[in-house]
């Protein structure tokens, strides 16, 4: 099927060559919200090096494949159908990975036994996107998580049609039983932000008397949220 390439720059290195398909659907370009966080792992907020890091929905494996190049061992998922694109990225940028990567298929709200143990990161891109495939979104996040696993979803805050809707949905679901924090605008890359796109670090809730410390992820770099029945997250308008 006929490609096109898109570049994504990388600090001090060459870039990164990310084939996208002309037909298939959503997972086959490269959305500014992936852009947006695989420019944030460059920041080095988040240690990667060594980490054992596993993207949802990674479509051409924008995100999977940066952390990868950071010393990252990434395993980045998405569904059948779009196994052979991940693949093409792999295989077209394995010469700048310094840790590992791979692709498998992971169907949201399935068995997640073989990608246990719990890995470090979880990283997600505009995954927030049908309602359909929340609910089933939301079980795969508590199945993965452990307490240390520090959950990445950079997201497009969409004004248009039932999108408002969705994302509200999706937060008031997701801190049952999830801690949120917002990362700052000014911590994301100089360059590669908008204030429409938001990156969430998110962790599993500690039981009262049990609370340890969370993954070394971006805590000096996160703004604790409020929840949604009293507030709405700063900075999104709905």
């Amino acid at each position: 099927m006929a490609g096109f390439v898109r570049e994504l720059e990388r600090r001090g290195g060459p870039a990164l060559r990310l084939e996208q398909r002309a037909a298939g659907g959503v997972g086959c370009v490269v959305w500014d919200a992936a852009l947006v966080l695989a420019k944030f792992l460059e920041t080095g907020a988040c240690p990667l090096a060594r980490r054992h890091v596993l993207e949802l929905g990674a479509g051409t494996g924008a995100v999977g494949i940066m952390a990868a190049t950071l010393g990252a061992n990434v395993t980045v998922t998405d569904l059948e159908e779009l196994q052979e694109l991940l693949m093409v990225n792999i295989e077209n940028n394995k010469h700048l990975v310094t840790g590992s990567v791979r692709a498998k298929v992971l169907k949201w709200g399935e068995d997640v036994t073989e990608f246990q143990p719990p890995p470090d990161y979880i990283l997600m891109a505009d995954c927030i996107y049908y309602e359909e495939s929340l609910e089933p979104l939301l079980k795969t996040l508590k199945d993965l998580t452990g307490p240390d696993t520090c959950v990445l979803c950079c997201y497009e805050q969409r004004t248009m049609g039932k999108n408002p809707e969705i994302e509200r949905k999706y937060f008031e679901l997701l801190q049952l039983d999830f801690e949120l924090e917002k990362i700052p605008l000014d911590k994301h890359d100089e360059e590669y932000r908008s204030e429409d796109i938001h990156i969430m670090n998110i962790h599993r809730k500690q039981t009262v008397g049990l609370l340890n410390r969370h993954s070394e992820c971006c805590q000096e770099s996160s703004e604790l949220l409020f929840t949604w029945h009293s507030v709405s997250v700063p900075e999104v308008k709905v």
